[in-house]
């Protein structure tokens, strides 16, 4: 194991170095993350020493981590034999090795534990879920005098009304190794097909991968143009990355991009008032109240904010919004959703809204868990979503129906 760890720090080394080709954040970075794995895996490698060909698919694994950070201090989408062999191996191995910390911290108080496969299974799941959608419908009770007294995650509501507003959201694609051009055009095909009212995107749509080819997410929402007027946008912290990519591809496929603005429509539901918001890091309770000011409610309208990060929500002064929709935390990323409970591994660290439906006053929040993820390499136990919102109105619709 000592010749494990060797190269290992050899090509951490040649990595690290490597990587200050493209700056010094992205060395650090490396330095940091690559510095983890090789500590995890040269702590965990004796375990996996037999049957020989477990030890060299354990070997190849760890080199794919490294392949993978290699190819990134030139980012580019890779091809599908790249990704087969190098993205989705390198991902499900830098999780899995992750999420091993208990067997590592175990080792080094000088004892086993057993089951050092278990983490490496769950990765396995993960990559499965990171590669999957699930189709759902949500019914949504807005808007019904209803007060909240704190933010909490709320119930969908009784009152239903006969013509509801039907949209989609799709939010955090990030198009790259597990989000694919085809995948994400088939996406917002099947969106598309559900024929929704409106169309919303909460935006961060790319990854580093995908920053250097305009084109690549033009593609990718191509299906979206097919709904002119019902397609709108907003930007997620990760667009200001690329913002003159994102730009051009919303206004190739004819999406409204709303940036502190706000537009009107006539929706066989009724009027809807969309109110886009910026992602801003500071000032966030100035930004909101100043857009909401700029543009006021309208009379007999729903009003839908969208804004990107679903922890500005507390900001948002109360009353401004009927629903506001969110994506950006990918659901929360690790927890227990798949298994119907709500509870994820980022609510244990940030207490800000992860996924589902929350409420503070009147206002209603949908937190959707994404399309796609970033961060962490892998979903576990939170599913990408692709629902339909179906949205009851009750102050704008009249008297509701019964349910």
């Amino acid at each position: 194991m000592s010749v494990f760890l060797l190269i290992s720090l050899v090509g951490w080394a040649a990595v690290v170095g490597l990587a200050l080709l493209r700056s010094r954040a992205y060395a650090i970075f490396r330095g940091v993350t690559l510095g983890l794995q090789v500590l995890f895996a040269a702590t965990l490698a004796y375990r996996f020493q037999s049957p020989p060909w477990l030890f060299w698919a354990f070997c190849y694994l760890h080199g794919a981590v490294f392949v993978q950070a290699l190819g990134l201090i030139r980012p580019r989408m890779r091809s599908l034999p790249y990704r087969a062999l190098v993205s989705v191996p390198g991902s499900f191995f830098a999780a899995g090795t992750l999420l091993a910390l208990p067997w590592v911290l175990a080792k080094a108080a000088g004892f086993e534990l057993p089951g050092v496969f278990l983490p490496y299974a769950a990765a396995g799941i993960g990559v499965l879920q990171s590669l999957w959608s699930r189709e759902e419908a949500r019914d949504i009770v807005v808007a019904d005098a209803e007060v909240v007294p704190a933010l909490t995650r709320h119930r969908a509501g009784s009152a239903r009304v006969k013509r509801p507003l039907r949209l989609v959201q799709i939010t955090d694609p990030h198009l790259g190794p597990f989000m694919s051009v085809q995948r994400l055009a088939a996406i917002c095909q099947r969106a598309v097909d559900k024929d929704p009212d409106i169309i919303v995107l909460t935006g961060d749509f790319l990854t580093m991968e995908s920053q250097a080819d305009p084109e690549l997410l033009e593609r990718a929402l191509a299906p979206l143009s097919r709904l002119p007027g019902q397609v709108f946008a907003c930007f997620g912290n990760h667009d200001h990355e690329a913002p003159h990519v994102v730009r051009r591809a919303l206004s190739s496929n004819g999406i409204t991009l709303l940036m502190d603005d706000a537009t009107t429509i006539q929706t066989g539901a009724g009027l809807v008032q969309i109110v886009g918001m910026d992602f801003v890091w500071r000032e966030r309770k100035a930004h909101l109240a100043r857009v909401c000011a700029e543009h006021p409610r309208v009379d007999g309208a729903l009003r839908i904010v969208l804004l990107h990060d679903p922890g500005a929500f507390q900001h948002l002064p109360e009353g401004e919004a009927d629903l506001v929709l969110s994506g950006h935390t990918h659901g929360g990323q690790v927890g227990l959703v798949s298994l119907g409970l709500p509870h994820t591994m980022m609510r244990a660290f940030v207490k800000m809204p992860d996924h589902g439906l929350w409420a503070r006053g009147t206002d209603r929040l949908y937190v959707h868990r994404g399309t796609g993820h970033y961060g962490f390499p892998l979903r576990l136990g939170v599913p990408a979503e692709e629902s339909v919102l179906v949205v009851h109105s009750p102050a704008h619709h009249g008297e509701p129906q019964p349910s």
